[in-house]
Parts: C-alpha cells; sequence; structure tokens
C-alpha cells in the first residue's frame, strides 16, 4: 500500500516549509515570464493565448483586455486541460503558448506552476498583471461582458 504524501515531497523527505516570497521565488526559476508589450505583440500575432484570472469584481472595476480568455482561478486547470473534458475551445495542444493574468502578477504565477505540471510546458504569466498591462498604455475594454454601457 502507498501512503500519499503533499505535492513537492520526496518520497520519504517531507519538504521544509517555506514563506509565500521564497515559494514564489522557486517557481519563476522554472519558466520565463513575459513583459505585457511581448504578450500583447504575440497575441496580436496569434502566438499566444492570454488568460485572465481576475476575479469579476476586478474586471468590472478595471475593464477587459480585448481577445483575452476570462477563466475564474477555481476552474483554470479544468478549462486549459487540452485532454479535459471541459476545456475551452482554445484548448487544443500542450504546446499552446498561455500568458495568464492576475491582477499585479503573484497569483498567476502560482497559476503558471499548475498549468505546467499538466505538461502545458508553455505556460508563463505576465509580470505586473493587469495593472502593469494597462500601465503599458496596452489595450483595455472599459466593459465587462454583459453589462450595458452608457447609452448615446
Amino acid at each position: 500500500m502507498s501512503e500519499a504524501r503533499e505535492v513537492g515531497e520526496t518520497v520519504g523527505v517531507p519538504e521544509q516549509p517555506v514563506g509565500i516570497d521564497e515559494l514564489l521565488e522557486r517557481v519563476r526559476a522554472g519558466y520565463e515570464r513575459i513583459e505585457p508589450r511581448v504578450a500583447y505583440e504575440a497575441a496580436q500575432q496569434g502566438q499566444a493565448l492570454l488568460v485572465d484570472i481576475r476575479y469579476a469584481a476586478l474586471r468590472e472595476r478595471d475593464g477587459l483586455i480585448p481577445g483575452a480568455l476570462v477563466v475564474e482561478r477555481n476552474e483554470l486547470e479544468w478549462r486549459l486541460d487540452p485532454q479535459g473534458s471541459h476545456r475551452a475551445p482554445e484548448a487544443t495542444s500542450h504546446a499552446l503558448r498561455v500568458v495568464v493574468i492576475c491582477n499585479e502578477g503573484y497569483a498567476s504565477s502560482l497559476a503558471v506552476e499548475s498549468l505546467r505540471r499538466l505538461g502545458l510546458h508553455r505556460a508563463t504569466d505576465l509580470v505586473g498583471g493587469f495593472q502593469a498591462w494597462r500601465a503599458e498604455g496596452l489595450p483595455v475594454s472599459p466593459e465587462a461582458p454583459g453589462v450595458p454601457g452608457p447609452k448615446s
């Protein structure tokens, strides 16, 4: 009978607890993050899928990145697993270049680690998140889908 072990634990050797800053450093050491303008250009050229994992209140407050797939963080793995029964139509391959975007670029790093464990080896995240995207002057749609805008 095998014993259950925690994520990251080597058989027989428990991993030492770490703080969030060290965890982020370890996670980010395993891949190259992407700057907002580079992500924008890659998406414009059809070379990357932008995935916005911010929660609804932030999207409503700050707007959307045009063309980004909106996926709540708690559904991310199910929606992007190319083999999953609940996958988004855009989740076509493990070779897909996914750029995960959260609000400031922290939660997205942890999400990328999970996607890479699913085999999405080109997954990365946006340095600085949505706030850096907006500060760079990149396109933002002021309206969330389904929310009526001002009447003309």
